[in-house]
C-alpha cells in the first residue's frame, strides 16, 4: 500500500524558520508516525530511536510546535498532554481518500476554533527558476 503525504507543509518547509536539523527531525516524526499523524512515542522513546539526548529532541520539537507542524493535544484536565501529534496537514495517510477526507474535517475545526492552522510563511516570491539546475550524480 502506497502512503500519501500532503503537499501543504511539504512544498512550503524550505521558508519555514527551522532549522535544516529540526526538518529531518520532522522526516523521522512522520515515518514513526501512524496514518493521520498520531505519534505513538514518548520524547525518551524519540531521543532512543533518533539517537540524541531527550534535550536534544524538545530543541528539535520547539521549533514545529511553534509552527503548530507539531501538535500537543491539551489533556482532559486542561494541563499540556505528554503525547504529539503531527497536524492534519503535515501527516501521512493511507491514501487519497483518507488524505482528501482529514483535509475537510481539518478544514472544519480550524474554522470552529478546535485546531490550530499551521504557520508557513506565505509565498512572498516564487523560488528562482532560472536556467537548468547544475544537478550532478556522485
Amino acid at each position: 500500500m502506497a502512503e500519501v503525504q500532503s503537499p501543504i507543509v511539504w512544498d512550503r518547509i524550505w521558508a519555514a524558520p527551522v532549522s535544516g536539523a529540526a526538518v529531518k527531525f520532522l522526516h523521522f516524526l512522520v515515518f514513526r508516525s501512524d496514518f493521520g499523524g498520531n505519534l505513538p512515542m514518548r520524547q525518551k522513546d524519540m531521543a532512543r530511536d533518533y539517537k540524541v539526548s531527550p534535550q536534544a529532541i524538545s530543541s528539535l520539537m520547539a521549533p514545529l510546535c511553534e509552527l503548530n507542524i507539531v501538535l500537543r493535544p491539551r489533556a482532559a484536565d486542561g494541563g499540556q498532554g505528554s503525547s504529539y501529534k503531527l497536524h492534519p496537514f503535515a501527516a501521512k495517510y493511507a491514501s487519497n481518500e483518507d488524505l482528501e477526507a482529514a483535509f475537510r474535517s481539518a478544514i472544519l475545526a480550524i474554522k470552529a476554533g478546535e485546531l490550530p492552522n499551521i504557520k508557513l510563511p506565505a509565498y512572498a516570491t516564487a523560488p528562482p527558476s532560472e536556467g537548468r539546475p547544475d544537478l550532478q550524480v556522485a
